[in-house]
Parts: C-alpha cells; sequence; structure tokens
C-alpha cells in the first residue's frame, strides 16, 4: 500500500493546479464598481442608529443616503462580499435595533 502513498499525492495535487478551463480565453473581470460620485452618504442617516427597524424606513434611508439599495442585516445571516458603494447596509442586533449604517 505504501507505493500509492505517492502516486495519491501527486493526482491530489494535480487537482489544484489552475487552469484557464482549456477554452484559451482569459478569465473574466469582476464587476465594476460605483463610481465615487454615486457612493451613498451613510453619514446622513446616522440618526437612525439605536431606533428599531421597520421595513418602511428602507424608502426613507434610500432618499437620505442617496443610495440606490438598501441592505438589512442580521445577526447570523449570510450576506455577499461585494463592495457596493451605492448600496446602505443596515447591521441589526436580535432585537431588530439598527447598530449601523454604512456604505458597501
Amino acid at each position: 500500500m505504501k507505493p500509492l502513498l505517492p502516486l495519491l499525492l501527486v493526482a491530489a495535487l494535480a487537482g489544484c493546479s489552475s487552469s484557464s478551463g482549456g477554452s484559451g480565453e482569459p478569465a473574466p473581470l469582476p464587476p465594476e464598481r460605483a463610481p465615487m460620485a454615486e457612493a451613498c452618504d451613510a453619514e446622513a442617516v446616522q440618526g437612525l442608529v439605536g431606533q428599531s427597524y421597520d421595513a418602511s424606513f428602507d424608502e426613507r434611508l434610500k432618499a437620505e443616503s442617496g443610495a440606490k439599495t438598501v441592505r438589512v442585516l442580521r445577526p447570523g445571516g449570510v450576506a455577499t462580499m461585494d463592495l457596493r458603494l451605492d448600496r446602505l447596509n443596515v447591521r441589526l442586533d436580535d432585537a431588530d435595533v439598527i447598530r449601523e449604517l454604512a456604505c458597501g
């Protein structure tokens, strides 16, 4: 069985090598980020930190911050790691109280 160990190791390492998929085309570029001119202004809505969140706040948050979208993040929730300067992130605690408002 010991002679198989080097072969298994080589096979496992070969699977880790990077390739372009054989198409010869370059990998796609990541999506463009919003220009700074389109970035939201989280400072404009900081007065809502500490208040209970209600979904009806979303339009107000967009209007006052200039954000194109609002993303509500609850503890234990899942979120993408993409950076969008035109998005306002609303971080809540377990009681749905706004703990942080930040663009990104």
